[in-house]
C-alpha cells in the first residue's frame, strides 16, 4: 500500500469514527490507539507518518522491543495486553501513557509496589469483564465500582483514569451492545474517570455509539 493509498485508508476510519461520534453528540471525542501487536516497526513508522500518535502492544518483550527501535519518535506507548507480575519491571522501563488492563486486586498492588520503589506513577485503566465470558480478564460488573474505589485507595502510585473492556465474542449485535452499555453505565458512577475504553476494528461504531471515548483499532489499520 502506498503513502497516499494509506492516508485514504485511514481518512475513511476517521470518517466512520466522526459518523458514530457524531451520532451521540457534537462534543464527544475519540481516540484512537492503533493496537500495533501484528506489524513490525515500519508498519508503525509508516502510520505515524499520516497522523496516528498513540501505539499499543499486547506482549510486554513486544513493546520494549518496538519502542526501543522507534525510540526517535515521540510515540504515546499504552499497554493493552494482560500484565503478568514478572512483567512489571519491565513495563515501567518504558513508562507507558497508560496500562490498559489492571484486572484484579493482586495486579493492582503488585504494579503500586513496584512504582512506588520506583518513586513512579502509572497512569491506568480498569478492567471490566462486562461479557462474563471465561476466555475475559477483568471485575465482574457488580464488583467493578467496588474494587476501582478500592485500588484509589489502597493503591495511590496508580493514577485510575477510567475503565476498559472487550465486547462480548458473539455475533449477536444485541449481546455485543449490552456489554457495551454495561461498561458505560459503570463509568459514569465512577469518581473522576475520563476514560471509557471500549471497541476494536469488528465493533468499534457500535462501542462509540455505547459510549466509548477510546478505541483500540488493529487489523482495520494495518491491513494485509
Amino acid at each position: 500500500m502506498t503513502t497516499l493509498e494509506q492516508k485514504r485508508h485511514f481518512d475513511r476510519i476517521i470518517e466512520r469514527i466522526e459518523k458514530a461520534r457524531l451520532r451521540v453528540n457534537n462534543h464527544h471525542i475519540v481516540k484512537i490507539v492503533a493496537a500495533s501487536k501484528y506489524v513490525d516497526a515500519e508498519a508503525i513508522r509508516s502510520l505515524y507518518a499520516i497522523g496516528q500518535r498513540a501505539f499499543g502492544e499486547n506482549k510486554i518483550q513486544d513493546l520494549v522491543a518496538k519502542s526501543e527501535t522507534l525510540e526517535n519518535l515521540p510515540i504515546e506507548w499504552h499497554f493493552i495486553g494482560t500484565l503478568q507480575k514478572n512483567k512489571i519491571n519491565q513495563l515501567l522501563s518504558i513508562r507507558p501513557h497508560l496500562l490498559h488492563s489492571i484486572d484484579s486486586l493482586e495486579l493492582a498492588h503488585a504494579v503500586n509496589e513496584r512504582l512506588e520503589r520506583e518513586n513512579m506513577s502509572l497512569k491506568a485503566l480498569v478492567q471490566i469483564n462486562s461479557a462474563y465470558e471465561a476466555s475475559k480478564s477483568g471485575f465482574y460488573p457488580e464488583e467493578a465500582s467496588d474494587k476501582y474505589t478500592q485500588i484509589i485507595e489502597e493503591c495511590p502510585r496508580l493514577q485510575l483514569q477510567g475503565v476498559m473492556s472487550i465486547g462480548a465474542h458473539v455475533e449477536d449485535h444485541d449481546i455485543i451492545q449490552k456489554s457495551f452499555e454495561t461498561t458505560r453505565r459503570i463509568f459514569d458512577t465512577l469518581p473522576q474517570a475520563s476514560i471509557c475504553s471500549m471497541g476494536m476494528s469488528s465493533d468499534f461504531e457500535l462501542a462509540i455509539e455505547c459510549g466509548s471515548n477510546m478505541v483500540r483499532l488493529g487489523s482495520i489499520l494495518f491491513p494485509k
